[in-house]
């Protein structure tokens, strides 16, 4: 089966769809059922003249046999000194060993200016050739140092400059991935589940049954668009370092119950791109888990459940449970800095009405509506102050405890993280590869390092038009050893840290593989 297709020429076999991305970073599998039904409906005839255009030069490649692995140390992947082929130096290469390389050879220097667009196709080339981190994304996903099925069984998905959109696509080395990218330029690519076959065999098999997903990290997804209730600051597709005050205490949430309460240890955050982030949990623990299990783990996160007649979206049982009252301790330093402070959500008499809503005593509420009405202008800092104040002079008709409790609530439903549950529920979903470039803002979707989280700024995230200009701009003194493109720019930090989770998680997988080992030895001199 052809292992290449280009937008001009999609097999029958292989069908694309075209859909309309925007700024969704998440794929359902489900949307493009019907279309693969209808492309198996195709005359025969059809298919096999439309075949005769297919690009077959992968299929040189297939994928290698346990006897043909080449065998690899672990140091020799993370090695300084060692040269990554997708990460070429701009250096002019010599005659004889850019003839070898073929279209994998370096380009040319490609001059940036104010007038380039980062959606320009020698643009988006000049990334994937120089820029993005092939190699360590392989070593990623196949979770070991030797080519294995983890990877070449691997769904990918290309949305291709004319919006045509790729699935089932797979590759058995990071070298033939970095061809496609470079020969298709998609804006973008979502990585799907490992599958029990190759996906573009699924098509062979004489059961559909046999074609099934068994292997995936466990995925969370955090979009600013599901604050834009009580975010003031922004709207829409906007963001600014206020409002991402929402997203670093999401991660924090997240990621100390996912280490602390389950035991994951290798957890990669990335940003979106534009307004959100995702997490991969890459533990094989994580990666093996069935949907079930899935659910469970984003229903125990999952904490925000609509609202009442009221508008409350928070309820928490009491007496709290831990997760939510660690929660609460680390959330409520943000809810008086960027809650109170920053996006002061109070400030209109139509906002006031809302907190009221929350409060269950009507004394209380008749009393903060008395004081506000006379100083509508008041801020939400003094605001929020004043129910305390109020309690304690005499109008409260509940105790005190009960006003405990729904305050809580309300810094849960202002400061705790706002899930799309669905992304993580299913081993089949599709979710944005890191490192590609967002297609509305042109900014890369780097990892963000937890250590550092509340440092981090989306606002000055590289542009790939900017690492490329950054390329063009540096100026390396005589006799420094040879750099990589990537270590030109201000890409390096994020790649490097990409680079030791990757060899941490690899370095876990052998201990892990050789555990089993043993267990099995063990198992059978009994």
């Amino acid at each position: 089966m052809p292992h290449s297709v280009t937008p001009e020429s999609t097999p029958a076999d292989e069908p694309s769809t075209t859909v309309t991305q925007g700024d969704t970073d998440t794929v359902e599998p489900e949307a493009e059922a019907e279309a693969e039904a209808e492309a198996e409906a195709e005359p025969k005839a059809e298919a096999e003249a439309e075949a005769e255009t297919q690009d077959v030069a992968m299929e040189e490649a297939p994928t290698p046999t346990a006897s043909e692995q080449p065998k690899v140390n672990l140091e020799e992947l993370f090695d300084d000194g060692d040269s990554d082929d997708e990460f070429t130096s701009s250096v002019p290469m010599p005659a004889s060993q850019d003839q070898e390389q073929g279209e994998l050879s370096q380009p040319a220097p490609i001059k940036v200016t104010s007038k380039s667009s980062f959606s320009d196709p020698e643009i988006m080339r000049a990334f994937y050739q120089r820029l993005f981190p092939f190699r360590p994304l392989f070593q990623w996903l196949n979770h070991s140092p030797t080519p294995s099925n983890d990877f070449a069984h691997r769904e990918f998905a290309f949305t291709l400059p004319n919006d045509a959109y790729l699935r089932y696509q797979s590759f058995p080395t990071a070298d033939l991935l970095r061809k496609q990218c470079i020969q298709l330029l998609p804006s973008r690519f979502e990585i799907g589940p490992m599958y029990s076959t190759n996906p573009r065999d699924r098509k062979t098999l004489r059961k559909a049954s046999a074609f099934k997903p068994v292997m995936k990290e466990l995925v969370f997804d955090i979009d600013m668009t599901d604050y834009d209730d009580i975010r003031t600051c922004c709207t829409g597709a906007s963001i600014c370092l206020k409002c991402w005050g929402f997203i670093t205490m999401a991660i924090k949430t997240i990621d100390v119950a996912l280490r602390e309460d389950f035991g994951f240890k290798h957890i990669l955050w990335v940003y979106s791109g534009r307004r959100g982030a995702h997490a991969w949990v890459c533990d094989k623990r994580a990666r093996e888990m069935d949907d079930q299990k899935r659910r469970s783990i984003a229903a125990y996160l999952e904490l925000l459940k609509g609202g009442d007649q009221s508008g409350k979206k928070v309820n928490a049982r009491r007496p709290l449970h831990p997760h939510i009252e660690r929660s609460l301790v680390i959330l409520k330093e943000h809810f008086q800095t960027s809650i109170l402070a920053e996006q002061d959500p109070w400030a209109s008499e139509e906002k006031a009405a809302h907190l009221l809503n929350l409060l269950p005593d009507p004394t209380l509420k008749a009393a903060l509506q008395k004081k506000w009405d006379s100083a509508p202008s008041r801020p939400s800092a003094s605001k929020w102050a004043d129910i305390d104040a109020l309690a304690k002079s005499g109008s409260l008709s509940i105790t005190p405890r009960d006003l405990l409790e729904a305050k809580q609530d309300i810094i849960l439903e202002y400061t705790y993280p706002r899930l799309d549950a669905e992304v993580s529920k299913k081993l089949n979903h599709l979710l944005k590869s890191p490192f590609v470039i967002h297609p509305g803002t042109g900014r890369v979707c780097v990892p963000i390092d937890t250590r550092t989280v509340e440092e981090f700024d989306p606002l000055t995230v590289p542009t790939v038009t900017q690492l490329l200009q950054e390329i063009d701009d540096w100026e390396g003194e005589e006799g420094e050893k040879k750099l990589q493109d990537w270590e030109k720019t201000s890409l390096k930090p994020y790649v490097e840290y990409f680079r030791r989770f990757v060899a941490a998680l690899i370095e876990e997988e052998k201990q892990v593989l050789k555990r089993e080992r043993e267990e099995d030895v063990d198992a059978m001199e009994f």
